[in-house]
């Protein structure tokens, strides 16, 4: 089971070890024990990852945007190619499901890397006739820039910043989180066996004081961060202080509504990817159950009953359906929300224990929960637990579960469940959510924007906008007449 990566950080090519930052050690979620450690990055370490970007930023920039393509899609063959080594690592890392990791993770990077490799050959300027003279604009790389990655989806979360920001002409220093080391330094070496020059990609270990560093260094020109709210806040801030550019994708309370015209097991299937899949560790998702009344006795019946029969276990066996929690805090973390809906008068239909697992007993388990009769106002509804928790509400009509679904400070996604799809299009219209599925949910490919609204964050990920993201725009103006002027 042994992880250890060859050193704790990756910088200008090769593996870069300093044993005097921080030790981190790599806990496996499903038994509790250490099965790696690297070291957080020192000053030094930090500023000779930067100055590695810097260094060999120019020149890629000045490369032809289909040379730099051609260089990601090469890395995104690798991925694929080594898709069960690099899932096995993220399972071990993150104790996600190996069922789940073996389609959502390397392979989710691997789509980006061949989107944005395939995408920036066509992304231009605009050209502007003035009647003579004429006007362009030319979409520039920023520079430097840095990527702090989430603990649920690593390895994806480093591909989705890190590929549209290469494409671009940019280079990138990437601090994954503490919790998840080791699968940012397996795609480093990729890029590195793909072509992709020394420099370019460089990984940095750490906490957040780490994170800091790099947000307020003057060579860093852009921050992309997935994180939560409060995080996100603080390196805002930062950010916006030294005047950079930033990418926010946050956490999120989102809600799903379910219309009594329903497809119900395509429902209640929406609903349990909603707030099951990752072991509930999904930013997006729709924890908020609004439920119409004239199915919703049916829904919960089907519901519970479907939630029972997931299997949770070892996640390396390719059975289990649902891995362990990340680590301690946050298993005390859900666990004590569970107790805060009880508290509060919540009626707890299923799960909300610890389950007794053979040989796993250090594990961070969870059993799958779920709650009825929530009102709007409870801490179960109102705050983000990213654990399996999922809370069920009834609803009337259609514009009360509009007005309710909007009540928060966040706006990551929605989803709708209905076979009305004027009143699908209508619904999603006056939703205050930066992405929205109709009669589906979670689903996040590399061609289409992801981001969120109001308090859940800034800027998109994935797509053509996420190349706007890493850019800026430069306007020419060509005279091709006399100057005139009164002086």
């Amino acid at each position: 089971m042994d992880a250890q990566p060859k050193a704790s950080h990756y910088i200008n090519g090769r593996f870069v070890e300093d044993v005097g930052g921080k030790p981190m050690d790599v806990i496996y979620p499903a038994t509790g024990e250490s099965i790696a450690r690297v070291h957080a990055a020192t000053p030094n370490v930090i500023e000779l990852a930067l100055e590695a970007g810097r260094a060999a930023q120019g020149a890629w920039a000045r490369m032809k945007p289909v040379e730099r393509g051609r260089v990601l899609r090469r890395a995104a063959d690798i991925l694929r190619e080594r898709n069960a080594v690099l899932a096995r690592l993220e399972t071990l890392d993150t104790g996600k499901a190996i069922q789940e990791t073996l389609v959502a993770d390397p392979a989710s990077a691997a789509d980006a890397l061949e989107f944005f490799g395939g995408a920036i050959a066509a992304v231009n300027g605009e050209y502007f006739d003035l009647g003579g003279p004429f006007a362009y604009t030319r979409r520039e790389p920023l520079g430097v820039c840095v990527g702090i990655g989430a603990w649920n989806y690593p390895i994806q979360g480093a591909g989705w910043k890190s590929a549209p920001a290469l494409a671009m002409g940019n280079a990138m220093v990437f601090k994954p989180s503490e919790n998840t080391p080791l699968s940012a330094l397996a795609l480093a070496e990729i890029y590195t066996e793909a072509g992709l020059p020394d420099g370019l990609f460089n990984v940095v270990q750490g906490y957040g004081e780490v994170g800091a560093a790099l947000a307020s260094h003057p060579v860093v020109a852009k921050v992309s961060l997935t994180g939560s709210v409060p995080t996100g806040r603080k390196v805002l801030s930062l950010a916006g202080s030294h005047m950079k550019h930033a990418t926010m994708e946050l956490g999120g309370k989102s809600p799903l509504i379910v219309f009594d015209d329903a497809d119900l097991e395509n429902a209640v299937g929406g609903a349990m990817l909603a707030n099951f899949y990752s072991t509930g560790q999904v930013c997006s998702n729709g924890t908020r159950v609004f439920v119409q009344d004239g199915l919703r006795e049916r829904f919960l019946e089907r519901l519970v009953e479907r939630t029972k029969a997931i299997r949770i276990g070892d996640p390396l066996d390719p059975d289990t359906q649902m891995g362990p929690l990340i680590n301690k805090l946050q298993h005390e973390k859900v666990l004590g929300y569970v107790e805060i809906g009880k508290t509060e008068g919540a009626t707890l239909l299923c799960g909300g224990g610890v389950p007794r697992l053979q040989g796993l007993e250090g594990g961070f388990f969870v059993e799958p929960t779920i709650f009825s009769q929530v009102e709007d106002d409870m801490r179960i509804a109102r705050e983000e637990i990213f654990g399996p928790v999922m809370s069920v509400f009834g609803f009337s009509s259609e514009e009360e579960a509009i007005e309710r679904a909007n009540d928060t400070e966040f706006g990551l996604s929605a989803g709708i469940f209905t076979r009305d799809l004027p009143r699908a299009h209508r619904v999603v219209a006056e939703l205050q959510a930066g992405t929205c599925w109709i009669n589906h949910y979670n689903l996040s490919p590399a061609e289409i924007p992801f981001g969120g609204v109001k308090q859940s964050g800034m800027g998109r990920e994935n797509s053509v906008a996420a190349l706007h993201h890493y850019s800026q725009l430069k306007t020419v103006y060509v005279e091709t007449g006399d100057v005139e002027s009164p002086y």
